[in-house]
């Protein structure tokens, strides 16, 4: 019996094999930098990227990079919004997304933000490496705890460097130096060194270069001191309002801050603000970690006297400020409706514009937190305006729509198995008691050129922790699409929509609320033996 000779490779197999090895992986990478340490470099983080890539046989073919942009939120953020929206729209030929580290990708104040820009690009089948991590993210349950864990960290950096921020903003306020933000008419910025000494005056935008340096309020030119002097003198002295300064100032043809004209507002703010006593004001206002800006109380502001030379005494000052206090006190319904009856004697018609003008009446905003709206309040007094509200009845119709819609998505959520609720007072619905969305129906608005408008108001008093605005096609009988927003801390309170809004928020956009659901489905899992 004779052996049948070995067979010898083919050269067709050892080509495949070959080709199958030497062929890379096309991906991409994304680097950001804010402003905190050398380390984070984008070139240092492309170098250990690089190295990554190279170790797993990969080619970079496109770069995504934030430069000198907080990792707080999306805000800003053009590299990563446009990967986001380039895989979502199909537009990459790249299977993978190196990253530096979890911080890297963001100091997300919510992690869910985070996993969820993550999760849109895992969904569009694009998968993201974190290459300096100590952990693979192959989606095992270890993975998913650990990057649980460094995005709770990555924003907890965040959180405790504001604190740090803070504290010395507050030492440096109580040192006398000031600490950001115009110096108002009659004011000049001035730097000087760590020992005290000037180093001229600063113009606006201009900013220090040197970490050592300090900024101080100094006066400004003569006739400016003289322009702020003759207001106190004509508010405390001649008895004049805010408006009648306002009108006399803009008569003469005096300009103020920055070439403008003076407004009510801007008298006002000179009359109000301490620093043209001396005085060095910090916190009156706060938008930490780039959240929702709020007023402070007084009790919480950092206030430093004599920290600066005064252009008007304090007595002046004081003096005014009892003046503007006496204005504000508490009147009943009856009173208000009062005012208001007399304001339409003697003007014959009543707005807003009207209200607010008016030196003797409370603001308009009062009369609309009192009596619910404006209308309302005239219909009190017996006055109907000429103008034609009809809209009151489209938005009627638009109350019916968004019950409907309410109702068509806890049907959905329910048949998904999940476990819905609705708040009597703030009308958010809350989704297995884990987060609360809010339901916002905008109609579609037609202008005088013929293009289509969407005006949304986002419900930021209740802080939901997803917003479905659904814009309603023209002629509002249908829902055209869908805007999904992750938190409202970076969007305006009202949006203008066109049907073409740029890539910060029409990423957002999506024709279904499939992607919702997905979110919400709830998936039984089989217990082990």
């Amino acid at each position: 019996m004779e052996r049948s000779p070995r067979p010898e490779p083919t050269e067709p197999e050892e080509t495949t094999e070959r080709t199958e090895t030497a062929t890379p992986s096309r991906v991409a990478q994304y680097v950001r930098m804010s402003t905190e340490h050398q380390q984070y470099s984008t070139e240092n983080q492309s170098d250990i990227i690089h190295r990554y890539a190279e170790s797993r046989n990969m080619e970079i073919i496109e770069t995504y990079a934030d430069h000198g942009r907080s990792g707080l939120n999306i805000t800003g953020r053009d590299g990563l919004s446009q990967l986001v929206a380039d895989v979502e729209k199909g537009l990459v030929n790249f299977s993978d997304v190196l990253v530096y580290d979890v911080s890297r990708w963001g100091r997300f104040q919510d992690v869910d933000e985070s996993a969820y820009y993550e999760y849109v690009l895992k969904r569009a089948g694009v998968r993201v490496h974190y290459c300096a991590e100590q952990f693979e993210n192959d989606g095992s349950m270890y993975a998913a705890v650990v990057k649980a864990v460094k995005r709770s960290m990555a924003g907890e950096y965040s959180r405790e460097l504001s604190v740090k921020v803070f504290a010395g903003q507050c030492r440096l306020i109580e040192l006398g130096f000031r600490q950001g933000g115009p110096p108002g008419y009659g004011l000049r910025r001035q730097l000087i060194d760590r020992e005290g000494k000037s180093k001229g005056l600063l113009s606006r935008g201009e900013r220090k270069s040197l970490q050592t340096d300090r900024v101080i309020l100094v006066p400004g030119p003569e006739e400016e001191i003289a322009i702020v002097r003759e207001i106190y003198a004509q508010f405390l002295e001649q008895r004049k309002t805010e408006r009648q300064i306002m009108e006399n100032l803009n008569g003469r043809g005096i300009v103020g801050e920055d070439g403008r004209q003076w407004t009510r507002a801007t008298v006002h703010q000179i009359l109000t603000n301490p620093k043209y006593i001396g005085a060095n004001i910090f916190n009156r206002r706060s938008f930490k970690l780039k959240r929702k800006r709020v007023k402070n109380p007084m009790g919480m502001w950092i206030w430093r006297n004599d920290a600066f030379q005064p252009i008007v005494s304090a007595r002046q000052f004081h003096d005014a400020r009892e003046i503007i206090e006496a204005r504000h006190q508490h009147l009943s319904d009856e009173e208000l409706l009062d005012r208001l009856r007399f304001l339409l004697q003697r003007c014959g018609r009543l707005s807003g514009i009207l209200i607010d003008e008016s030196e003797d009446m409370p603001s308009s905003s009062c009369y609309c937190s009192r009596f619910g709206n404006l209308l309302r309040a005239y219909k009190l007094i017996g006055w109907v305006p000429e103008r034609d509200y009809s809209y009151i009845e489209i938005n009627r119709d638009l109350r019916q729509k968004h019950a409907n819609l309410v109702s068509t998505i806890i049907a959905e959520l329910q048949s998904l198995g999940a476990a819905v609720t609705v708040d009597s007072r703030s009308e958010l619905l809350n989704i297995n008691t884990e987060y609360t969305v809010s339901l916002v129906l905008a109609r579609c608005c037609e202008t005088p050129a013929g293009n289509h408008r969407w005006q949304i108001r986002l419900e930021r008093s209740f802080n939901p922790d997803i917003t479905i605005a659904a814009r309603l096609a023209p002629g509002n009988q249908r829902i055209l699409d869908y805007y999904l927003f992750p938190g409202l801390g970076e969007f305006e309170e009202r949006l203008r929509l066109s049907p073409r809004n740029g890539l910060f928020l029409d990423v957002h956009r999506y024709d279904n609320l499939n992607l919702f659901f997905q979110l919400t489905r709830r998936t039984t899992i089989k217990e082990s033996e």
